[in-house]
């Protein structure tokens, strides 16, 4: 009895200074680990700020394998290989962390959208939308939908594009009313393609119904109803583009022309292009109104003299010359010569060879790139 506790009393203390040195040389692993992953990520960070992406990566794999369960530095390294264009790469970083059981649910969630954006830049737009889809429920869910509207968009699927539109506006987001509008008439355009007019009147239909002042369901509706020899249906349709989008009406005078000669109603339309010219002046609704008066050129030239003292623009210059060596006389001269000052001002430019910067003077040292002797001695026009 008295042996046995003889050596109890010498192994307790014996046993305690081994557990207290394994404890420190255990803290002091530690501390050093922890030490060296924060050095090797701020080396990491340091060397991206100056532009060292090969090292600023060798960094963050040292500091990831230093710290493997530290999701942010997959995170910053899976984007510096977006970045860089290493999109299988990027990858697998977010894919490792998304197989990652002990993940918590909103890092998993930053992975999966780290994940989307990966194939996204990769071009793997069946992937991507797949990862987007993913996030449904999640707090990037608004993020994913704007994405996925993006790719719809991209690869032409417009009744997708349709679909996901309606989803972020039913979820309180911005009004895309008139993107829908243009989704429909591309699927009224392929519809016309295919010869269905039935389902591309019925998409024109949709499409005014998303947004009812949108210009470009007018345009094509008119232009259908045109092709179709209905050319009093297409003036009553472009008579209504011109009151909610007297801007565009400019894209159909010509055809608004052709319309009204079409149909015997020349007179009234000749008053309705006068106003359109009015409320937006512009050379194509001159000239429109010169196809409608033809025996009258004396009326054209007017017009055309008055839209180039208000706008001096070549395409109104050149066709007041081709009315004929009467029009262009001392009352027209002034107009001319402005028009063609303005059209000659940004080609009497100087332009660097290295880098484009123009310049109104010649250098010998380019003001953009610094670069010496780039200016050719010509301008613009004379190259």
């Amino acid at each position: 009895m008295d042996f046995d506790l003889q050596w109890l009393l010498i192994g307790l203390p014996v046993a305690f200074a081994l557990g207290w040195l394994a404890s420190r040389f255990d803290l002091r692993q530690v501390r050093r680990d922890s030490r060296d992953a924060p050095r090797a990520y701020f080396k990491g960070l340091n060397l991206l700020l100056n532009e060292q992406q090969d090292k600023a990566i060798d960094a963050f794999i040292e500091a990831v394998q230093n710290d493997p369960d530290t999701t942010d530095l997959h995170f910053a390294l899976g984007n510096l290989f977006r970045r860089r264009g290493e999109f299988e790469r990027a990858v697998r970083v977010h894919q490792h962390l998304l197989q990652r059981a002990d993940l918590p649910a909103a890092e998993r969630h930053r992975a999966q959208h780290a994940l989307a954006q990966d194939f996204i830049k990769a071009g793997l737009f069946d992937r991507a939308e797949q990862a987007f889809l993913a996030l449904d429920g999640t707090a990037y869910q608004a993020e994913a939908q704007l994405a996925l509207l993006t790719l719809y968009e991209r690869s032409r699927d417009w009744a997708q594009a349709i679909a996901i539109a309606g989803r972020i506006e039913a979820a309180g987001g911005a009004s895309l009313a008139t993107r829908v509008a243009h989704y429909w008439c591309e699927l009224a355009q392929a519809a016309d393609d295919r010869g269905d007019a039935d389902a591309a009147t019925q998409a024109l239909q949709r499409a005014r119904q998303a947004e009812p002042t949108a210009a470009r369901p007018l345009v094509m509706t008119g232009h259908r109803q045109l092709r179709g020899g209905q050319a009093q249906q297409a003036l009553a349709t472009w008579d209504e583009l011109r009151r909610v989008r007297p801007q565009s009406f400019a894209l159909v005078a010509a055809d608004y022309a052709e319309a009204a000669l079409a149909c015997g109603r020349a007179a009234p339309a000749r008053l309705a292009l006068e106003q359109a010219g009015r409320d937006e002046p512009g050379i194509d609704v001159l000239r429109a109104l010169a196809r409608l008066d033809d025996a009258d050129p004396a009326a054209a030239r007017s017009r055309l003299l008055a839209l180039l003292r208000q706008q001096p623009t070549l395409s109104a210059a050149l066709d007041l010359m081709a009315a004929g060596p009467e029009a262009v006389d001392a009352e027209s001269l002034p107009a001319l010569r402005q028009a063609l000052s303005v059209a000659a001002r940004p080609l009497q430019r100087y332009r660097c060879a290295a880098c484009g910067f123009e310049a109104q003077h010649w250098f010998w040292q380019c003001p953009g790139c610094l670069g010496w002797d780039s200016y050719p001695p010509r301008r613009i026009e004379e190259q």
